[in-house]
């Protein structure tokens, strides 16, 4: 059985980053269900995007993304739709398009070969005895087990490692689905979409490659129904769909509270949304997976003494920052602060000769001192929940 420094469990962008940055100061394992190269096997149900955060963390670490992880076309504005009070509106943001399974994998492939890396691996088993890590998982045909001094969660929504960390502990989930279709749009655009009778968390489309793509995520105990529902409601804003190609399905995590993120415990450690560092207001993951991966990186490199308290410390900055993502989520899902933020225009860009700008024109009444109005009804909200 062999014996490693550290035990990456899931090589996504969070796992991969973290084995990288390791490379040639720690011996490292790392186990993934993804095949190491082709479309078959596992792959991860995402819109695509790379926020800028991310896009800030290759700009550290000195690398640029090749063609192959790119996906067209690249948009700049995301249309923001409230179905029950039937508005649009337009705002900025500068996301890239990008295949999502591609990049995962180039990210994998960025792992030096002084990394042991296990593709379409799974993981049975985690225990520990003694000082060391045991791992048991499934690979090249076989069981096999392996050892280490740290053990690292790198394994998303579902993760094994925290539920053995944690096996009390309780967060919120909804189940994303996703379907794509032929791309029917004169005009291709992403889009954010909230309607309160359907979730209490969003719904999004998005332009790729030839094909429109719609999900979002939903109650795990009805989401099929509820996301057929909104596929329904969406025909009256111009939205095509056809029939679908392609469905998807995964659970995503909702932190919805500062005790939602966990950092691990006993030489394990927690990162990416298997430590719940995912925004609440977006559930976008890319960016706090590679931020993670390089804190733990320090953390396993630097400090001396007991590296989950120095862990602890480390993302405490993070933590804060994706609170800030939960306050966030609490307006954007409250109808009556959404709307009025959509109604004041604040950000708005007016588009012309487009499919939505009817919807975008639509209710200009009430927009006086909207933001002042915005931010009472905000601090009330706050107040009233604490």
């Amino acid at each position: 059985m062999e014996h490693f420094d550290v035990a990456i469990i899931g090589a996504g962008p969070a796992g991969s980053a973290l084995a990288r940055q390791l490379s040639g100061k720690m011996r490292v394992v790392a186990l993934d269900k993804k095949r190491q190269n082709g479309s078959e096997g596992f792959t991860k149900p995402c819109g695509g995007l790379l926020a800028p955060d991310a896009q800030r963390a290759f700009i550290r670490d000195g690398i640029t993304l090749p063609v192959a992880t790119i996906a067209n076309p690249q948009i700049f504005s995301v249309r923001t739709i409230d179905v029950a009070a039937s508005l649009t509106r337009n705002y900025q943001r500068s996301y890239i398009n990008i295949n999502r399974h591609a990049f995962d994998l180039w990210m994998k492939s960025l792992i030096p070969d002084d990394v042991q890396v296990y593709h379409d691996s799974l993981c049975r088993k985690i225990w520990r005895e003694g000082d060391k890590w045991h791992v048991a998982f499934h690979a090249d045909g076989r069981e096999q087990r392996l050892t280490a001094r740290y053990l690292v969660g790198a394994d998303g929504a579902n993760s094994l490692v925290r539920r053995h960390l944690y096996p009390d502990h309780a967060i919120r989930k909804y189940v994303a689905i996703q379907q794509w279709f032929k791309e029917q749009h004169p005009v291709p655009f992403y889009s954010c979409i909230f309607d309160n009778a359907i979730t209490d968390c969003y719904s999004w489309s998005i332009s790729k490659d030839g094909y429109f793509i719609f999900g979002g995520a939903y109650p795990m105990k009805d989401g099929q129904a509820r996301f057929a529902a909104l596929k329904a409601k969406m025909e009256a804003f111009q939205f095509r769909f056809g029939n679908p190609l392609k469905s998807e399905k995964c659970t995503v995590l909702f932190p919805s509270r500062w005790k939602d993120f966990v950092c691990g415990k006993d030489n394990a450690f927690l990162i990416g949304e298997a430590a719940g560092f995912i925004s609440a207001s977006s559930l976008e993951g890319i960016s706090y997976a590679l931020d993670s991966a390089r804190l733990l990186k320090n953390v396993l490199l630097r400090e001396a003494g007991n590296k989950n308290a120095a862990w602890r410390r480390a993302t405490r900055g993070l933590r804060i920052k994706l609170y800030g993502k939960i306050l966030k989520s609490r307006v954007l899902t409250c109808a009556r602060l959404r709307k009025g933020i959509m109604l004041g225009r604040f950000a708005h860009i007016s588009v012309t000769n487009s499919e939505n700008q009817r919807q975008t024109e639509q209710h200009p009444e009430n927009q006086r001192n909207i933001l002042t109005l915005f931010w009472k009804m905000f601090l009330i909200r706050n107040l009233h929940e604490r």
